[in-house]
Order: structure tokens, then sequence, then C-alpha cells
């Protein structure tokens, strides 16, 4: 599925227009455009968005290729400490769940947790998908 760029976590107005005049539309053109370092430095060069910022933004677009993954989810587990796909595919559900529960109770990320059963699944459909971010 192809997501607008409007619906990637943490993406400000700015940053959409700048990004929508070197022709990038979609979270998942973003991840294509800025997977490596040197598409970052390419995307930098043409928007003035710096390239931590441009990683940032690629690796919330990168969520939107999980199944039930909106911008909600990828704040709560960003504000558990999983800021990637690659380390999502190596985190306990369970112990995630629990994680997620206590963060969305301080900071109130999310009105409805996602279930045990949903976690699960992200988890398991991180491990199925090819690692696209690189930093090499």
């Amino acid at each position: 599925m192809t997501y607008s760029i409007k619906r990637v976590a943490g993406v400000a107005d700015d940053d959409i227009e700048a990004l929508r005049l070197v022709g990038i539309r979609t979270a998942e053109r973003l991840v294509e455009v800025a997977k490596s370092p040197k598409g970052r430095r390419n995307l930098f060069d043409r928007t003035g968005i710096e390239m931590a910022r441009l990683l940032d933004l690629a690796n919330a677009a990168d969520y939107m290729r999980i199944k039930g993954m909106g911008a909600n989810y990828v704040g709560l587990l960003r504000a558990v400490g999983v800021m990637t796909v690659r380390e999502l595919k190596y985190r306990n559900p369970a112990n995630l769940a629990r994680a997620m529960a206590d963060a969305n109770g301080k900071r109130k990320v999310v009105r409805v947790l996602p279930s045990g059963r949903l976690i699960e699944r992200w988890v398991e459909q991180a491990k199925k998908l090819p690692i696209k971010i690189t930093h090499r």
C-alpha cells in the first residue's frame, strides 16, 4: 500500500512542502530516496532538510510497510525506544506491550493501545521485511 507523506509520524508541514517540490509524495518513495547516506545527502542538497531529520523521517516512513501501523503507533513505539523496523524485529512482544502501556499511561500518545496480538503481528512482519534503511 502507498501512503501519503502526510501520514508519516512526525512530518511537519514544511517538510511535506520541501519533499513534494522534489517529487516525493508517498512514504514508500521517501524510504526509497532516503534509504542510504548518499540518498539522504542528495535529498538534503535538494530540500535543505537536515540529514539527521531525513533519517528520522525515513525510519518513520519505513514503519508504514507494517500492516496495522499508523503514525500514532509509530510515536508510541518511539516513546519506548523502538526507533526503527530493524529494532522492532528483535523485541519481545509481551515486554513491548507492557512498555507501550506504561509509556502511554504517562504520555497519552494513543487513545487505544494496540492489542498483544497486534504487537506480535508487527514483530513477525518486521522479521520478514527486508532491511531498507542503511547507515553506510
